[in-house]
């Protein structure tokens, strides 16, 4: 895949979102309280709860197929059954939104997959639009 990036803020992973349009950054940041996945989009920061990568993981794994992203800002509503839904469902196992910053909670099925891939942890479609992913 040729990422670059160790992951860390010094040196964070060099991304693309699923569809290849837009670069970002993100970085593991154990130290924050509650432990965060950083994203950075041009000025933007959004963080989640970094136990999603180990959550939506065993989900992938208990649904063992393929789930659409359906990537939504949090103004809007998620599509039924994607992992944007499962990203604020009360369901989840923190029982709603693992974005951590009110008004820039959405995106989850947009900037996690592409770590989860680079974490080995999960396979994701790169198409224009209408991408899946699944846990390896």
């Amino acid at each position: 895949m040729g990422v670059k990036g160790s992951g860390t803020p010094d040196d964070p992973w060099q991304l693309r979102t699923p569809p290849g349009t837009s670069a970002f950054e993100a970085w593991r940041d154990e130290a924050a309280d509650p432990a965060a996945l950083v994203v950075q989009v041009g000025s933007t920061q959004l963080r989640y709860h970094l136990r999603c990568l180990e959550d939506l993981h065993a989900m992938l794994q208990e649904r063992g197929d393929w789930i659409a992203l359906g990537s939504a800002d949090e103004q809007k509503d998620a599509k039924p059954d994607t992992v944007e839904a499962w990203g604020r469902s009360v369901d989840n196992p923190v029982g709603g939104w693992y974005g951590l910053k009110k008004g820039l909670r959405g995106r989850f099925g947009m900037y996690v997959p592409p770590v989860m891939e680079v974490l080995g942890l999960a396979e994701v479609e790169h198409r224009p639009r209408d991408n899946r992913m699944r846990s390896i």
